[in-house]
């Protein structure tokens, strides 16, 4: 089936359902009643149901439904966005190497400076451009390749083809994992590239409402479930019943939403290129994801305290506009020089376009510039 059927029949046809609910059901219970000690000596966990760390209705049909969005096999549904990355890195061990995307999200890096010194694991930067690059800082012992396309928050776009083509040449036993938090499965499959893990913050376009946190990872490897249901089992940041109900329910309109999220960042991305205001704009053509300049940095707080539609706030994703100052928000962990190197400076703007009419957040966006 398309991705739009399957996300608008998600939860119908359950057959966990003994109602034939068109909805979903939520179910609260913590933990799920045995009929007798030989059902608890013969449990099965992939099919029955006894704590709600372990598998609940509500969270298993979410799960279902995630891992048939990005073509997988397996999908689990965590607390937040940075669980999930936590739960990815949690397959690793001391002394094994990691390639990260040298534009990542900021909390992502907090996190690997954080392995680095508590953990013992090493990380190397590639700058996405030539994959020969990528190629030549592979070692032995690298175990892990970490890529965002786009990125978090210049807008880079890495090509996952080419760059599990030529890993996967060099070591099939690399693990390639892909954030997809910006495009989402709709314009995006990266397991459908090669890549053996997908990760998202699915408080931002999969949940769509600014509502609720949640993060989700998926795959299609048997040897990678097994060890991340393993490690989800031990350390339990599972996503609850009700965030996974709100989370199922908000991705049955994600590909009217991403629809309408692209056509008005298209409309804005060539206004924000005309404005004289802007010095430039970061936008790969697709998305709802937006990054600019703007051209007088002693504008930049004169521009967030004029805003009246837009509202300038942290994350990004839903279907209210939200514009954010990286350099002093999502990525402020990092280094000033890094952070310059980058293109992360004082004026750089980062937007989330919304579902607003597009004519009114260009209004909003001109009389706050100027």
């Amino acid at each position: 089936m398309h991705l739009e059927t399957i996300l608008a029949q998600a939860g119908n046809r359950n057959s966990q359902d003994q109602f034939k609910s068109v909805s979903a059901p939520l179910y609260f219970s913590s933990n799920f009643r045995h009929d007798s000690l030989a059902e608890v000596a013969n449990f099965d966990e992939d099919k029955q149901f006894a704590y709600a760390r372990l598998k609940t209705p509500t969270r298993s049909v979410l799960e279902e439904t995630l891992a048939r969005l990005e073509g997988g096999k397996y999908a689990y549904a965590l607390s937040s966005g940075m669980a999930a990355i936590q739960l990815v890195f949690g397959i690793l061990k001391q002394n094994d190497h990691v390639i990260s995307l040298n534009d990542l999200y900021g909390g992502t890096f907090r996190y690997f400076d954080y392995l680095t010194e508590h953990v013992g694991i090493h990380f190397d930067e590639w700058d996405g451009q030539k994959v020969a690059d990528l190629v030549a800082l592979c070692r032995p012992e690298t175990r892990l390749i970490w890529l965002e396309t786009p990125s978090n928050p210049t807008m880079k776009e890495i090509d996952i083809v080419e760059v599990c083509h030529q890993i996967k040449a060099l070591n099939p036993e690399i693990i390639i994992a892909v954030d997809n938090t910006f495009y989402s499965p709709i314009f995006q499959q990266p397991l459908q590239d090669g890549a053996d893990l997908v990760i998202h913050s699915a408080t931002k376009y999969l949940s769509g409402h600014n509502d609720i946190l949640a993060g989700c990872v998926i795959t299609s490897s048997d040897y990678l479930a097994a060890k991340l249901s393993f490690n989800l089992k031990t350390t339990g940041a599972n996503l609850d019943p009700f965030d996974s109900w709100l989370l199922l329910r908000s991705l049955k309109t994600l590909p009217i939403r991403m629809k309408q999220h692209q056509a008005n960042a298209q409309i804005i991305a060539q206004y924000l290129e005309e404005e004289p205001a802007v010095s430039k704009v970061l936008y790969p053509g697709k998305g709802g994801m937006i990054s600019f300049y703007i051209k007088d940095e002693a504008q930049v707080a004169n521009f967030f305290e004029k805003l009246q539609v837009i509202s300038f706030a942290e994350s990004l994703g839903g279907v209210e506009s939200l514009v954010t100052l990286p350099d002093q928000q999502t990525h402020h962990d990092m280094a000033v020089e890094k952070r310059r190197a980058l293109g992360i400076t004082p004026n750089l703007i980062r937007f989330s376009v919304g579902l607003e009419n597009a004519t009114d957040l260009i209004a909003d966006l001109r009389q706050a510039l100027h």
